[in-house]
């Protein structure tokens, strides 16, 4: 998965203004008590990120 998906899809799910919030905010158990930028910036493949962020919330199957 390309950044650019990832990012797709977290404003599909999040919308476009409280994605980027919650990307930066939010700290995720699956990625090692990381945020997803975080995660992102330390060369976490947007795949694995995108992975832990379906683990965490509700994600709707077609963006899975």
């Amino acid at each position: 998965m390309r950044r650019t998906e990832f990012w797709h899809r977290m404003e599909a799910v999040f919308g476009q203004q409280y994605a980027c919030s919650w990307a930066a905010d939010h700290v995720l158990a699956a990625l090692s008590g990381r945020t997803v930028v975080q995660a992102l910036a330390d060369g976490d493949s947007a795949k694995q990120v995108w992975a832990a962020v379906v683990a965490e919330v509700d994600v709707p199957r077609t963006l899975r």
